[in-house]
């Protein structure tokens, strides 16, 4: 059963400074309504801004670096990754926070006084369920030695290994499910860290100005310098804290086993991105769909063979996964080295040929209108391509989505509006003409 959305009973606020600016900062936190999500808001700026917590608005990681951050126009918003976290670890799903600078407070490096905040502000739940993405297919991801992957899983959970040439820092290992552990005693009082050397770098380049051995773990070559560890393996804790409190900006609970060897905010993000856009793909034509006797919602190749003339190698559709009849459908094509075209059309560097895409776009328009009932046993003759335009290569590797809507629909001409798309991109689009007639 699924679990309702959450917000807090009643305003309460907090106050500290920025780790990374040593600003003086104030936020207040404000209970929000249903599908509202997390949002930012800067009341020291004259328009109040409102920065959602979400991927759509993150700053870029040069503005951004060492911590997660996100921005609209010239407003951001710095180092929300502990506070996130927090507000995953609660399940809290809508809130207001304004807050009168460009970082969140410090507080003591971790989650904790969030935690402690959020829970005496009071948790009601709300009379709608939560939001979930559940990945569909792996995603891996590897840079200099560091790697994130997400497999599919019934709920969030994080394998994660941490490796620094420090004798402290060798080898931590934690497993942790969001659903299962207390994030509020086992992640939520791990402190931010990092080597001696680290921090002299940090502050040359004007960062870490805020940080000090009490909300800072600093590691030297002997130890902890002036603090003591809360758990043996806080720095591994921390870094599943902070990979916690970057997916939350997917926007909606995530449903994943995420793998993570050495990964930092740099590589969390990425795979987020990779995330968002197999979430996007998965949205594309989210229709609800229309059923028929004698015809699914989703079509495979058997049954796209069953309604249009066309057969391998010239079928460009693999499958149909929505379809509105008559009105709009989405199809795609998985592009691979394998297809025949690749060996002739710059074999040195693959590129799709771009009138095969409108071939593609032509057959799933094609698929559209001949399914109705009424258009059955006809035959769909490509009449005329009007504003055709090519903005993107398409290459081995790609998924093709391919999607086309109803302009105008006869007993004998067609006109159908359709876009291709690769990872939520538009590659192609055109307006095309058809005729049909009986077989």
């Amino acid at each position: 059963m699924s679990e309702n959305q959450k917000t807090i009973a009643r305003p309460i606020k907090l106050s500290g400074v920025g780790l990374h600016t040593a600003n003086k900062v104030n936020i207040n936190f404000k209970p929000a309504g249903i599908d509202e999500g997390i949002n930012f808001i800067r009341v020291d700026l004259p328009q109040k801004p409102i920065i959602k917590a979400e991927i759509d608005y993150l700053v870029t990681l040069s503005r951004g670096y060492r911590r997660t951050s996100v921005g609209k126009d010239d407003a951001e918003i710095h180092t929300i990754e502990h506070l996130m976290a927090a507000l995953a670890g609660l399940g809290i799903d809508n809130l207001n926070i304004e807050i009168d600078n460009n970082e969140i407070p410090g507080m003591d490096g971790s989650s904790l006084d969030f935690i402690k905040a959020i829970k005496e502000a009071g948790i009601v739940t709300q009379a709608k369920p939560r939001h979930y993405y559940a990945i569909k297919e792996p995603i891996v991801i590897s840079d200099d030695g560091a790697y994130i992957a997400a497999l599919p899983a019934d709920g969030l959970r994080i394998s994660y290994t941490l490796s620094y040439n420090h004798p402290l820092l060798k080898a931590q290992f934690m497993d942790f499910s969001l659903e299962q552990n207390n994030f509020e005693e086992e992640l939520g009082p791990a402190r931010t860290f990092c080597l001696e050397d680290e921090a002299r770098n940090l502050q040359d380049k004007g960062l870490g100005k805020g940080a000090s051995y009490e909300n800072t773990l600093v590691v030297g070559k002997d130890g902890v310098i002036k603090n003591k560890l809360r758990f043996p393996d806080e720095f591994v804790r921390h870094k599943i804290l902070d990979l916690i409190g970057d997916l939350c900006l997917l926007g909606v609970a995530l449903k994943a086993h995420i793998f993570a060897i050495k990964s930092g905010h740099a590589l969390n993000l990425k795979l987020l991105s990779k995330i968002k856009q197999q979430k996007d793909r998965q949205s594309l034509g989210g229709i609800k769909l229309n059923y028929e006797p004698g015809f699914g919602t989703e079509f495979d190749a058997a049954t796209i063979m069953k309604i249009l003339p066309h057969r391998p190698p010239f079928l460009f559709v693999d499958k149909v996964i929505s379809l509105e009849y008559g009105k709009r459908i989405t199809g795609l094509k998985n592009v691979t080295i394998n297809d025949y075209f690749f060996d002739g059309h710059f074999p040195g560097k693959p590129i799709m040929p771009g009138v095969l895409i409108i071939e593609a776009m032509a057959q799933v328009a094609g698929i559209m209108m001949l399914s109705s009932e009424e258009n059955r046993g006809k035959l769909a003759y490509f009449l005329a391509a009007n504003n055709v335009k090519f903005r993107k290569t398409v290459v081995p590797g790609d998924q093709l989505i391919l999607e086309a809507e109803v302009g105008k629909l006869k007993s004998k001409t067609g006109l159908v509006y359709t876009r291709a798309l690769v990872e939520g991109k538009v590659v192609a689009e055109a307006e095309l003409m058809f005729a049909l007639v009986e077989d």
